[in-house]
């Protein structure tokens, strides 16, 4: 079925069905982006510490990295081709609820985007004091990063 416009606009012409299906099938590849191959940035729960012995674990056994507004604890285990593991913890210092879990969601796209520079098998709770929650996001990543690098959990 043809597509026609007003005959009166100036520099109108017809179109084919064939047309409007090209016209539409060109858009729709410029808009395709090619990205070459990346891991995927997912966290999903299996990469957490969600129990309370996790957490301990990591505060017993591991070594304890203080910055000014972090606190890193880091448990390396025997496993090197075990998946890096992140719990995070606010307290009700940082602030109400809603300051706590921005600071906790914050922290927890640090550690989703830097995941794969982190040699295998590592625990990691990162613990915000009550500065974290004034900082900035480019702030908290470059003390997570400074504090990652002083613990060498990060993979050259």
């Amino acid at each position: 079925m043809p597509l026609i416009c007003r005959a009166t606009a100036p520099g109108c012409r017809s179109f084919s069905a064939s047309d409007a299906f090209a016209l539409e099938l060109t858009t729709a590849l410029a808009q395709i982006k090619i990205f070459p191959m990346q891991k995927p940035l997912r966290f999903p729960k299996s990469r957490r510490l969600t129990l309370d012995s996790e957490f301990q674990r990591v505060r017993t056994e591991g070594a304890s990295i203080r910055g000014g507004t972090l606190t890193l604890g880091v448990l390396k285990n025997a496993e090197s081709k075990a998946p890096v593991r992140a719990g995070f913890i606010t307290s009700r210092r940082v602030g109400q609820a809603v300051v706590r879990n921005r600071t906790r969601r914050r922290l927890r796209e640090i550690f989703r985007k830097h995941q794969h520079e982190i040699s295998g098998g590592v625990w990691i709770v990162t613990i915000a004091s009550m500065r974290a929650a004034r900082e900035t996001s480019h702030a908290l990543e470059d003390e997570w990063l400074r504090l990652a690098r002083r613990a060498s959990i990060l993979a050259a």
